[in-house]
């Protein structure tokens, strides 16, 4: 359940939808809910068919809802083709954070002479800004956050607490960086002699295109030698960990946990799943989904949905599966050679 800080019409709502709507125009509108718990006060939706049965009995103001479901609804609705991209619109409105936020510089906040800061800028306590630096207009810079010598920030982007960006690094406009994530650390780089390990110097950058989220605790690794560019309107989840001159196309969307190694190109209006892993060197072309988990160890060409490993099972089962894994080679072995015989015959 969610509530703004002031009063919100239903006009209002439908205005910002730029939608027709029924019922009391001047009707405020203070929170949204499910449908099954909203209050009076507040704006349902229906994206799901699984909830058609909480809708004869919502309490809602109104309801964001597909027109074949209108005349069904007990309430004022407000009738759009994409209900869940409506009620994505409208959770702006309701957004505490923004509606707490007002531009000025905390007394904490410590910040190189020559950084240039565009208008409405929001810097927060014990933010640092270093030499070089330009944020444009209306950038928040979260408590605590660290943005490096001679990075750019474009308008309307948003780090929240403890973010990092290192230095040389350029953020797009209306970018959003969760807490904790680190934008430009040194990719994973070293040679061995044969004794041990010498680090090579990561003299890359960091490009991250307009309309970027990256999730909390997310990293993602300056180039070794030309930049990781991440492309316009890619979200990345929690806890990602992107590797050095990797590229990632325009509308692509990571979850939870992907890793991705070095120099990797993946595609436009790609999905990757919770954990999945690209090895290094590969090129997934645009419009390729990869499910949860799986690991890509080969280049994929063709768009589509791509799976790998084994899905949960019983431990005797799976012991038992395994051991036919090891035999599946020689099977295939005695497979082909009764299919020579046969044809010999």
């Amino acid at each position: 359940m969610t509530h703004a800080s002031h009063t919100i019409t239903l006009a209002d709502i439908a205005r910002h939808l730029e939608i027709a709507f029924d019922g009391d125009a001047s009707r405020p509108i203070r929170g949204l809910a499910t449908l099954k718990e909203a209050e009076p006060d507040q704006i349902a939706f229906l994206a799901n068919r699984a909830y058609l049965k909480d809708l004869a009995t919502t309490r809602a103001a109104a309801v964001l809802l597909h027109p074949e479901h209108g005349k069904n609804c007990p309430v004022p609705k407000l009738e759009t083709l994409n209900p869940y991209l409506a009620y994505a619109r409208v959770s702006q409105l309701f957004d505490p954070l923004i509606a707490r936020e007002s531009p000025g510089i905390h007394d904490t906040a410590v910040i190189a002479d020559d950084a240039i800061l565009g208008e409405g800028v929001s810097i927060q306590a014990h933010a640092v800004i270093e030499s070089g630096v330009t944020l444009g207009d209306r950038v928040v810079v979260g408590a605590g956050s660290v943005v490096g010598a001679d990075t750019t920030i474009g308008e309307g982007s948003r780090l929240h607490a403890n973010v990092t960006v290192c230095h040389g690094c350029v953020i797009g406009k209306r970018v959003i960086l969760q807490s904790g994530c680190v934008i430009g650390g040194d990719g994973f780089g070293f040679a061995h002699d044969g004794a041990g390990w010498h680090k090579i110097a990561q003299l890359g950058g960091v490009v991250l295109g307009d309309d970027v989220e990256v999730g909390s605790c997310s990293s993602i690794d300056r180039g070794a030698l030309g930049d990781t560019l991440i492309g316009r309107d890619v979200k990345i989840d929690s806890q990602v960990q992107i590797a050095h001159n990797v590229i990632i196309g325009d509308h692509s969307a990571l979850a939870g946990c992907v890793g991705i190694a070095g120099s990797t190109r993946v595609g436009k209006h790609c999905m990757l799943g919770g954990g999945v892993g690209l090895s290094g060197h590969l090129t997934i072309c645009d419009g390729v989904q990869v499910t949860g988990m799986s690991l890509v160890t080969n280049s994929i060409n063709e768009p589509g949905v791509y799976s790998s490993g084994t899905g949960a099972m019983n431990n005797t089962q799976w012991r038992k599966n395994a051991v036919r894994f090891k035999q599946l080679d020689e099977l295939a072995k005695r497979l082909n050679k009764l299919e020579k015989n046969h044809r010999s015959e």
